[in-house]
């Protein structure tokens, strides 16, 4: 199965979505907002125009397929995710349905039986920017969604994530009585191709990774520090309670550990995306009384995870003591690290190397939905294709002749998926 020849149909696709999405800066698609819709209709009429039929599942996302394909028994998903976070890239999530839809067309067109029949699954909500959480249509699927989830806020109208769940359709009931709402051991296998979000291989000059697994995180959305606002110039150090010296101190603390367990070779980032103080009450002349951060550790591992958490709250703790403040913490969101299928990811390095592809084996260090089926049981992979200037940004830029690489790496993965799962 070749796909060289449908590269323009990929190229129109994605200039159609981005002037669909396009926001002055980058695209928006606020997930189950306005640009996840739109790009949602254009898709769907593009897939009806081809011949392909279009459904949503029981929790809102989309499922493309060929209507001719009427085997039974377990069936191949592929797919990614619809929308963006605030002006971003316009190939981060779109890339993977993209490609789907390519090797779905290919196959009709063709006259290809691929092992099992192919599903093209868009999900919907998978950026965490817009309600605070990621995965959320694949994961109402898998019955994840708490009801604590359901009544998250999104950022630009306070809409709740429940609300935006019986709006598009979803069987909200099911969502949450935390019903599984599909068979995973009807899911043969699940194969993602995703950009990847940073720069490793740009800088290495390959078109093609082979992912090997994907990090999980431990955050929280908002930890605030409550300490006592007072008048600059009479209060010694000793007696202030000074809420930004407090949460720079835990920050420097963070960094230091995170330092020394890098020397040691465990594989973690940290991040303090938002810092923030009351805006009513800056003051060149006050010692601050209140700021919050955010937090978010990832790793490959658990255990790296669980006990970096504890090194914050233990520091937490001897700042509070030392600084006369407060902190406090949100919920905590974790999402676990995954770990690709062997099989299949031997499968794509073979294509590969079949190819005369370019590539390497490499971590992700974002989450992706595929994570979700990894750890659910169902045999998972991901190709990513090189991507510059990083994600999350609108200046992402891949190359059309890069993701056509990756594209087929995938239809010739999918299409060496063995029938029989192989026996564990």
């Amino acid at each position: 199965m070749e796909l060289q020849s449908l590269q323009p149909l990929a190229q129109q696709l994605f200039a159609d979505i981005r002037a669909l999405t396009f926001d002055g800066v980058g695209v928006t698609r606020a997930s189950y907002g306005a640009g996840e819709n739109a790009c949602a209709r254009h898709l769907e009429a593009f897939a009806r125009a081809e011949g392909l039929e279009v459904t949503t599942d029981r929790a809102g996302n989309f499922v493309y397929r060929d209507p001719a394909d009427t085997r039974q028994g377990p069936v191949i998903w592929t797919g990614s995710h619809l929308d963006s976070v605030p002006q971003g890239g316009n190939y981060d999530g779109l890339a993977g349905i993209v490609a789907g839809l390519l090797v779905l067309i290919a196959a009709k067109r063709q006259g290809v039986t691929l092992p099992a029949p192919l599903q093209v699954i868009g999900f919907r909500g998978e950026e965490s920017a817009w309600f605070g959480k990621a995965y959320m249509g694949s994961g109402a699927l898998w019955g994840k969604l708490t009801a604590a989830d359901l009544a998250l806020q999104r950022r630009e109208d306070g809409v709740t994530l429940g609300d935006a769940l019986a709006a598009c359709g979803a069987d909200l009931a099911a969502i949450a009585r935390q019903d599984k709402l599909f068979n995973p051991a009807d899911i043969r296998a699940y194969v993602e191709l995703h950009i990847e979000q940073g720069p490793v291989m740009v800088a290495r000059e390959i078109p093609v990774g082979v992912v090997s697994g994907i990090r999980g995180n431990v955050r929280h959305n908002k930890i605030e520090c409550f300490g006592e606002a007072q008048h600059s110039g009479v209060v010694p150090r000793w007696l202030r309670k000074d809420a930004v010296f407090a949460v720079s101190d835990l920050i420097v603390r963070l960094d230091t550990h995170w330092r020394a367990l890098l020397e040691r070779g465990t594989d973690l980032v940290v991040t303090c995306g938002v810092v923030q103080t009351n805006p009513a009450e800056h003051s060149i002349s006050r010692v601050p009384g209140y700021a919050h951060f955010s937090f978010e550790a990832r790793s490959k591992s658990s255990d790296t995870l669980e006990a970096f958490y504890q090194l914050v709250q233990a520091e937490m703790a001897s700042i509070e003591r030392e600084r006369g403040v407060k902190f406090q913490l949100d919920r905590r969101l974790l999402s676990e690290p995954a770990v690709t299928d062997p099989q299949l990811c031997d499968l794509m390095a073979k294509a590969c190397r079949e190819r005369g592809i370019a590539h390497e084996r490499i971590p992700s260090g974002a989450g992706h939905d595929a994570a979700l089926f990894a750890n659910g049981g169902v045999p998972s992979a991901m190709v990513f294709v090189r991507n510059q200037h990083g994600s999350h940004n609108p200046h992402e830029a891949m190359e059309l002749s890069d993701f056509m690489l990756g594209t087929q790496v995938m239809a010739d993965t999918i299409a060496a998926i063995p029938v029989a799962p192989a026996s564990v």
